[in-house]
C-alpha cells in the first residue's frame, strides 16, 4: 500500500514503515500528525475501489527536528569588485509514516 501526500509544497510517495524529512512542522518530537492523501493505491485487487477514495489518510509519527545541510550562495559582478557570500541551513522534520487508511 503507498500514498502520496503534500506538506511544505512538496508532494512525497510514501509506504507504511518509511522515514522521510520534510519541511519544518510545528508540533513537537513523538506526537502523530495526519496528513490527507492525494491518491493511494493498495496492491490487492479487491481494494482498488477502495484505492480511489479521496477521503485516505496517512499518519505519521514525528521522529525529530534538524537541519539540511549548509548550502553556500555566492554572488559575484564581474569587472565591479563586488562579491558576498551567505549560507543557508534549512530546519526539516523527519516523521515516519506509520499507517495508510483507505475509508
Amino acid at each position: 500500500m503507498y500514498a502520496i501526500i503534500e506538506t511544505g509544497g512538496k508532494q512525497y510517495w510514501v509506504v507504511p514503515g518509511e522515514i522521510l524529512q520534510v519541511e519544518k512542522l510545528t508540533a513537537k518530537e513523538g506526537t502523530e500528525v495526519t496528513f490527507k492523501a492525494l491518491w493511494s493505491a493498495t496492491q490487492d485487487a479487491k481494494d482498488a475501489a477502495a484505492a480511489k477514495a479521496p477521503t485516505a489518510k496517512v499518519t505519521a509519527k514525528i521522529v525529530r527536528h534538524l537541519r539540511g545541510p549548509k548550502i553556500i550562495v555566492f554572488r559575484k559582478k564581474v569587472k565591479k569588485a563586488y562579491e558576498k557570500a551567505s549560507g543557508h541551513r534549512q530546519e526539516l522534520t523527519e516523521i515516519e509514516v506509520k499507517d495508510i487508511q483507505l475509508s
